[in-house]
């Protein structure tokens, strides 16, 4: 069973950058999908990136496509989200997750592991 725990979330004002970091626990960390999703108040989870096991292939939501980069370091069981131009409408909870799947999907039901979410506040 793989754990997740995130970090690196905070306060920021528009047009800076952030990085958040998610640590595995478990083996076989570097056989899953990941991927960060986000929840603002009041709206559903949505999909922000994700990445396949060997960091070979990356997929992004059109929001935030050019701005934010997922990436993974298997030896270090944790991947990334690199934040840059933050914008306020960003604001959120950010989570990552796991899928037991073998190919990156795009909506929260296929994920499996979940982890406690880290806030991403974006100030105009």
């Amino acid at each position: 069973q793989v754990q997740l725990v995130e970090s690196g979330g905070g306060l920021v004002q528009a047009g800076d950058s952030l990085r958040l970091s998610c640590a595995a626990s478990g083996r076989a960390f570097n056989s899953y999908p990941m991927a960060w999703f986000r929840q603002a108040p009041g709206k559903e989870r949505e999909f922000v990136a994700a990445i396949t096991w060997s960091g070979g292939r990356t997929y992004y939501a059109d929001s935030v496509k050019g701005r934010f980069t997922i990436s993974r370091d298997n030896a270090k069981n944790t991947v990334y989200l690199q934040m840059n131009t933050l914008k306020p409408e960003d604001t959120a909870v950010y989570y990552c997750a796991a899928t037991y799947y073998t190919d990156i999907y795009l909506k929260a039901e296929d994920y499996h592991v979940w982890g406690q979410g880290t806030q991403v506040t974006v100030s105009s």
